[in-house]
């Protein structure tokens, strides 16, 4: 069921560590990119405007700051936090492939193919790429191991500790006892909207069956916490 509300990839770190990496779309990657565009265009208008200012330098001015716009940016921005401004609008980031901090060296290889994933216009092997694959990545991903994916957002709707046990209404099994503590643990690394859904497919446990939303996911992680033991 999950596989079929997610687009999930796993991701193993060094130290054993499985991760759950969610790739951004097409859509998403491309609003970021226009943000990214504007503010570069914004910097390089004001520059042009003063440039005729600077004599003979004004030229060379716009020359230099148009490379960094174009190549740096996007670099300087990843290896600092891996979120451009574009991408942090869209709640996006540049990781490697085993969910760890993207490189100066993966950043760098991821950029300068974009003249490649351009091609042959309109950035069109980088659109037919991400189409075809699952994990969304154009030609600079796969040559530098990154993948865009979607931060996860702690659940502002609910505060863990502050909610209270409730009995279940149905007889609960071991296993079933197991996959609500371990909701109960992802809660917190989970948004709204994945926490909701995740919880309504247990809220037959709290008598909540074909319902959804905050107050069942309320509910059903109180059974979660009468699982652990609390009673009050």
């Amino acid at each position: 069921m999950s596989d079929r509300l997610d687009t999930v990839v796993a991701a193993e770190t060094p130290e054993g560590i499985l991760l759950e990496l969610r790739p951004a779309g097409l859509t998403a990657r491309f609003y970021a990119f226009v943000v990214d565009w504007l503010i570069r265009l914004s910097i390089l208008y004001a520059a042009a405007m003063v440039a005729p200012f600077l004599g003979g330098l004004g030229l060379a001015f716009l020359l230099i700051l148009f490379f960094a716009c174009e190549w740096l940016y996007p670099i300087i921005f990843e290896v600092r936090s891996g979120i451009t401004p574009g991408k942090g609008v869209f709640n996006l980031k540049v990781v490697m492939d085993s969910g760890l901090p993207v490189t100066p060296a993966a950043s760098i290889t991821r950029n300068l193919l974009r003249t490649a994933d351009f091609l042959p216009f309109a950035f069109g092997f980088a659109i037919v790429s991400m189409l075809l694959r699952r994990d969304y990545k154009r030609l600079g991903d796969i040559a530098a191991g990154t993948i865009v994916v979607h931060q996860n957002r702690p659940s502002a709707h609910v505060v863990i500790a502050e909610v209270p046990p409730l009995t279940p209404v149905i007889p609960l099994t071991p296993g079933a006892q197991a996959a609500l503590i371990a909701l109960a643990a992802r809660a917190p690394r989970l948004n709204e909207e994945r926490l909701d859904e995740l919880a309504a497919m247990a809220a037959v446990v709290s008598g909540d069956h074909r319902r959804s939303g905050a107050r069942v996911t309320r509910r059903v992680l109180g059974v979660a916490h009468w699982a652990l033991g609390r009673r009050s």
